[in-house]
């Protein structure tokens, strides 16, 4: 959660008129399909919350994140276009894929974050951060969560120096619920993008129709040649793709562009 002077800084402004999101494939709603064949994701269901605000037609709202995308591209891309638009608010999600790169080096990412924030701030309204999400019971990921938390101590910082709100993923623990993953187990389930939402709202000072925090159903307990047979068929249509992707210098981002470039209705 926001701090209580970040809140109440949010609280003391105008109406959130227009919001833009830069990042991506977490803001761009990967694991969250719609009927267009377009991801949704927390960042558009937010963006609705934020719509239900204001008069009809009134706000808008752009999506400028790409699956895959660096901290480096998405500063060098997004956000120049994010201070062209000028919007009320934008959040900035970043850092992510270079944190779970071999030998990256997450205070250098935390430098470059910062400049890119600073730079932000001059130019738009609100800028909300993220930190990343607990990695530990993602197997691929889990030995990275050392570097993760390192990570998000320095946006937390960085957060603080600059006024800026955090959406901290890291302590949203619904979504550690293996109901609140694709399948993939890299990107959230439209649930898990729901409560994202919901807990983003709550960041910026805002009514929220559920609580993110509340506790999944029970669940049928599963046994060991269940969970045995879901591990193999996810390596399988997953996680070997995932590393051919990664060995072949391939991005899941190449030849696709931001979803929504523009600030439009929705």
């Amino acid at each position: 959660m926001a701090d209580d002077s970040a809140i109440s800084a949010i609280k003391n402004r105008d109406i959130i008129g227009s919001y833009a999101a830069i990042g991506d494939s977490f803001t761009e709603g990967v694991g969250d399909p719609g009927p267009d064949g377009k991801f949704v994701g927390w960042a558009d269901r937010l963006a609705v919350l934020l719509d239900d605000r204001v008069p009809e037609h009134t706000f808008r709202y752009a999506n400028l994140a790409v699956r895959g995308r660096l901290l480096d591209r998405i500063v060098e891309e997004q956000v120049p276009r994010a201070k062209e638009l000028a919007p009320d608010l934008v959040s900035f999600s970043a850092g992510g894929n270079d944190i779970i790169r071999p030998g990256s080096d997450p205070d250098d990412a935390a430098e470059r974050f910062e400049r890119a924030l600073v730079d932000l701030t001059g130019s738009v309204g609100t800028v909300m951060v993220t930190t990343g999400f607990d990695t530990r019971g993602v197997p691929v990921l889990r030995h990275l969560r050392g570097k993760i938390a390192t990570y998000n101590e320095h946006v937390r910082v960085i957060a603080a120096r600059h006024g800026a709100p955090v959406l901290d993923l890291w302590s949203l623990k619904t979504i550690q619920d293996r109901r609140a993953w694709d399948d993939d187990r890299l990107h959230l389930s439209p649930e898990g993008h729901t409560r994202v939402a919901l807990r983003a709202a709550q960041v910026l000072g805002l009514d929220v129709p559920a609580d993110p925090d509340q506790p999944w159903p029970p669940e049928p307990p599963r046994g060991s040649a269940e969970v045995r047979r879901d591990n193999i068929h996810w390596a399988r249509e997953h996680l070997v793709p995932w590393i051919g992707r990664r060995l072949r210098g391939e991005s899941s981002g190449d030849h696709v562009e931001a979803k929504r470039p523009d600030l439009l209705p929705l």
